[in-house]
């Protein structure tokens, strides 16, 4: 039965959007970087944000727990012990010079919300966990999602032994860490355990700020394919080899980026982007003989995805032909869209609504944990406006009247969740 409370105080609500703000600055201390945020999965710097965060759980109402992918575990018990769980949060790691609020801002408001019903004495139908996960990024290790993809099974064990570019493992991380590897397998949680994941995150687009909303409610997470792209020509003399007999790898990577670019521009919800290329033993005055480009490829439509990186092989194969050189590609991830569950979203519309506010439905073009727990349990997410869009950057920005909205709407559907909210 949904249990209808009055939501807390006007002051009590105001305070929670500055009590968040207030963390997330505090949070950021936690840096490799003294003129920035840096923090990686399993470094020191992530090891003292678990532990603040571990800290306030604890204030919250929460038993705290380290599981062995290193995600930090507050578990809110219900009303009637032994009943389902209600995952939330997101992941406390980051890029290299980040922004505070990526990530972070799940956390935070997860825990938040849940100290908000500790300190009214309110216990719900379900338990509640709130979950700090450390490896959302994927910067340190060529693997990601690994807590996420832990508790939904996911993880397969050559994961353990990928290497940083230091070359260390990443079971050897995690037993530094204080964890044990050999437990990830066992980290798989039994879906009728589970009632659903929800994640409060920014939206790291415009269309919430184009709308003045300062909140959304996100349909899909798209699915992604990254590639490593491989030409291959023959080296020459930048001055004795003629235009036409060259087989210029360089010039016919551009040739493909220019063709990657005009597929998503040609494609609806589609976004191609080339952000790495490299002339291995390039030299100021030799035809290159080989180039790499990574391509990031994302839709919320699988099938479009899919469909775009047949034509793009098309394509490459036929540029390699006419400039006499190859192209090879080797995926380095593969992700498929997950879609947000109909129950969540209707109930973040009825919170939004009981807010006095305009739900307003969006995709979410970033990958998030809940591509992998949606292999678990039905997902939501509430999107919070950012300025300009703006993430994976310092100049990441939200307002504390935004998130304590947020943090509000979070508190008032965790009052109203019904059964028939979670259904797939």
């Amino acid at each position: 039965m949904p249990h209808d409370r009055p939501l807390p105080h006007p002051s009590l609500a105001t305070c929670l959007g500055a009590e968040v703000m207030a963390r997330l600055d505090a949070l950021a201390r936690f840096s490799a970087d003294p003129d920035g945020l840096t923090r990686l999965y399993l470094t020191p710097a992530h090891a003292e944000a678990a532990r603040q965060v571990a800290a306030w759980m604890e204030e919250a109402g929460m038993s705290v727990r380290l599981d062995a992918a290193a995600t930090v575990v507050g578990r809110y018990e219900a009303a009637t012990p032994g009943t389902p769980t209600l995952l939330l949060g997101s992941h406390i790691d980051t890029v290299r010079n980040a922004g505070r609020y990526d990530g972070n801002l799940g956390v935070v408001t997860a825990i938040s919300a849940v100290k908000a019903l500790h300190e009214a004495g309110e216990r719900l139908p379900f338990a509640v966990e709130v979950l700090a996960f450390g490896d959302e990024e994927g910067v340190r290790f060529p693997v990601t999602l690994t807590g996420s993809r832990a508790l939904a099974g996911l993880v397969r064990p050559d994961f353990l032994e990928a290497r940083d570019r230091d070359g260390i493992s990443l079971a050897q991380a995690l037993r530094d860490f204080g964890c044990d590897p050999d437990g990830v397998a066992g980290l798989a949680r039994d879906p009728a355990s589970v009632l659903g994941y929800l994640e409060v995150h920014i939206e790291q687009g415009p269309v919430l700020e184009d709308a003045g909303l300062p909140v959304g409610i996100v349909t899909a997470i798209a699915g992604a394919s990254r590639l490593v792209v491989t030409v291959e020509g023959r080296a020459g003399h930048a001055g004795t080899v003629p235009m036409a007999l060259r087989r210029d790898a360089l010039a016919a990577a551009a040739e493909m980026v220019l063709a990657i670019e005009a597929e998503a521009n040609g494609t609806p919800d589609l976004v191609a982007t080339v952000g790495q290329i490299e002339v291995p033993r390039g030299a100021v005055n030799v035809i290159p003989a080989l180039t790499r480009f990574s391509l990031d490829l994302r839709s919320p439509s699988d099938a479009v995805r899919h469909a775009a990186l047949a034509r793009l092989d098309a394509a490459f194969g036929t540029i390699a032909a006419r400039r006499g050189v190859t192209v090879s590609r080797q995926g380095s991830y593969d992700e498929p869209a997950a879609s947000c569950a109909p129950g969540l979203m209707d109930a973040l519309s009825d919170g939004i609504a009981r807010l006095g506010l305009a739900p307003l439905r969006l995709a979410s073009g970033a990958g998030h944990d809940g591509l992998a727990l949606a292999g678990l349990c039905p997902i939501g997410m509430i999107f919070v406006r950012c300025a300009g869009g703006l993430s994976h950057s310092p100049a990441e920005s939200v307002t504390e009247a935004d998130v304590d909205v947020a943090t509000r709407l979070l508190v008032d559907v965790l009052r109203h969740l019904g059964p028939e909210s979670l259904r797939p």
